[in-house]
């Protein structure tokens, strides 16, 4: 069978409960486009938040995507089904990358480094096989090293989206842990898309109700603006002195730009200057301080990458682990591709695993369609004018809940496979790594380089544990009983 030819099953109608539509198989090509389009919204939300949190541009990372996904799904011969969207692994990163002075093309640089690491361990566990990943990194390090980078999140949101209107953010957050917890299935797995739609809406009727309020921008003085259209006035630090707000110029102009919706064209390539003067579409810049700082990412990648697989294998009831390097390198080669030409790095995307576990339809050709509308909507410049314009408050309140649910993924990880916190090899282990990464403790290397935050807390996570789990292999059963 051609890898472009999916066998028709159930009559092309939806199938009857207990069935299933494998991913060599379809419905009518009409279901099966509806489906497509249920997964571009599944993916929307989160897909175009991350880049705008790491200064990247949104409507170029949802082009990629759809980009991406398509050479996912041919690298693995359509026996994976999955969406490659924006991943969230790299933002910690990003954010210490812009601390120290790097711009998006320090940004993606470092990124295409670690996606060409990353498709090199995919080649290794293809011929290998995937017991590799669980002999360097089993879960209890996979968990502290995702855990990490999550919480090391914390101070993007509290310096730099949170500040700029907090009621907003506030009520925004509260919307999404309702609408995840309390709506019915396919919509909770929209509900930062949904989150994101109910934070405009709240800050529209607030422009027209309170009128403009005072922000303070990271890099900024304290602004007067509305704050979803407008017009925006540049005034004094407030007496006594505040952290945020300095004296310094620091474009955030497109946080407002709602009149630049009208201007947009409804057709055209991604394009324009990022809020650091770097054109949207551009060429990588190679930093060693910059790319030690990404490298922790490929960790969350591979667990991220391993966990979907294996999600998708025991949904489908098919032997997957063949392809298991297959998807890692996909994965790898995606992220490279895409920050080649300046877009957000990529992985597959829990929020579709979720609809497919709803839907039993596990049909590949529903994600090309996916691909297909999201390469149109990256094509479309109005779009990206419009999620350009999300008030900052807004994504204040999706990231409080986002980066912390990216660090209870490293507690989930734990749980599912139960690590013993009782053995101390994972107690002590981990410990020093985890305080390290998430409070950006700093090691000086040389006068010119430094490793720290989560390049230092991974670094060593991976040699403590292996360090103190080889010698405690090596003790007798009495001498275990006696370690502390």
């Amino acid at each position: 069978m051609s890898m472009f030819t999916w066998k028709v099953v159930h009559g092309g109608k939806t199938p009857p409960p207990g069935e299933a539509v494998g991913p060599m198989e379809r419905l009518s090509w009409p279901r099966t486009i509806g489906l497509g389009a249920q997964h571009v919204v599944a993916m929307f939300g989160a897909t175009f938040v991350f880049p705008l949190v790491m200064g990247l541009d949104a409507n170029l990372a949802i082009m990629f995507s759809g980009i991406c996904t398509i050479m996912f799904l041919l690298m693995v011969s359509n026996r994976v089904p999955s969406y490659l969207g924006t991943s969230a692994s790299f933002v910690a990163a990003v954010a210490a990358i812009r601390t120290q002075g790097g711009d998006s093309a320090d940004v993606t640089g470092a990124i295409l480094v670690a996606g060409l690491v990353l498709a090199a361990v995919g080649a290794l566990v293809h011929f290998a096989g995937s017991r590799l990943i669980h002999a360097i990194l089993p879960p209890a390090v996979t968990g502290a090293v995702v855990m990490l980078i999550g919480f090391n999140l914390a101070p993007v949101v509290a310096g730099v989206y949170w500040p700029q209107d907090q009621w907003i953010a506030i009520i925004t957050a509260t919307a999404l842990v309702l609408f995840a917890v309390l709506l019915p299935g396919f919509w909770s797995r929209i509900a930062v898309f949904l989150a994101l739609v109910f934070g405009y809406l709240v800050s529209w009727l607030a422009d027209l109700s309170f009128g403009t309020i005072n922000s303070i921008l990271p890099g900024q003085n304290l602004v007067l603006h509305d704050i979803v259209d407008g017009e925006s006035t540049m005034v004094p630090c407030p007496p006594g002195g505040n952290p945020n707000c300095v004296e310094a110029a620091f474009n955030h102009d497109r946080i407002w730009a709602w009149g630049a919706v009208g201007d947009a064209d409804w057709i055209g390539l991604p394009g324009g200057v990022l809020a650091d003067g770097v054109d949207v579409v551009h060429g990588p810049s190679f930093s060693l301080t910059f790319i030690l700082l990404v490298l922790p990412g490929v960790i969350a990648l591979i667990a991220e990458n391993t966990g979907h697989v294996k999600a998708v294998a025991e949904m489908t009831g098919d032997d997957l682990d063949p392809y298991m390097g297959r998807a890692i390198g996909a994965d790898g080669i995606a992220t490279a591709f895409a920050s080649a030409f300046g877009g957000s790095p990529t992985t597959t995307y829990a929020e579709n695993i979720g609809v497919m576990s709803a839907t039993r339809i596990y049909s590949t050709a529903a994600y090309y369609v996916a691909a297909i509308v999201a390469i149109l909507l990256g094509l479309c410049p109005k779009f990206g004018a419009i999620v350009n314009a999300i008030p900052g408050g807004v994504l204040g309140g999706i990231t409080v809940v986002l980066y912390g649910m990216i660090g209870l993924v490293g507690a989930k990880i734990w749980v599912e496979n139960r690590v013993d916190f009782g053995n101390p090899v994972n107690l002590v282990g981990l410990a020093g790594g985890l305080i390290a990464g998430i409070g950006g403790v700093t090691l000086q290397v040389t006068d010119d380089f430094e490793l720290g935050g989560i390049a230092l807390g991974t670094i060593m996570v991976i040699v403590y544990f292996h360090l103190v789990k080889g010698r405690r292999d090596e003790l007798a059963p009495e001498e275990v009983t006696k370690t502390p």
